[in-house]
């Protein structure tokens, strides 16, 4: 099972790095602004796991990486979507942004 797990995780680097790099310069703000929503799910994942953590008693180690996810994923939610505002000012116009 591990070892499929493994592959699993090689495939989906492989993919989604050929994807990315292939899509034109016009596609990359509706890319990011999705990518942040599949973010905001895993930050409501890794809620839910955190509190069923809480809640049966779980261990150190279970609370400590729980926080992390939840940590690191609003970091990937929050920089997203002010990657993705200040792309979408550039196209703006110039009494716009004054």
């Amino acid at each position: 099972m591990g070892m499929m797990l493994v592959f699993v995780l090689i495939l989906a680097s492989f993919l989604g790095f050929e994807l990315i790099s292939k899509v034109p310069a016009q596609l990359h703000t509706p890319l990011m602004s999705g990518s942040n929503a599949i973010s905001g799910i895993t930050v409501v994942g890794a809620i839910l796991s955190l509190a069923g953590t809480f809640v049966a008693g779980g261990e150190g180690v279970r609370i400590v990486l729980g926080t992390l996810a939840v940590f690191f994923a609003t970091i990937n939610v929050v920089g997203g979507y002010m990657v993705t505002d200040r792309m979408l000012s550039m196209f703006g116009s110039k009494e716009d942004s004054q």
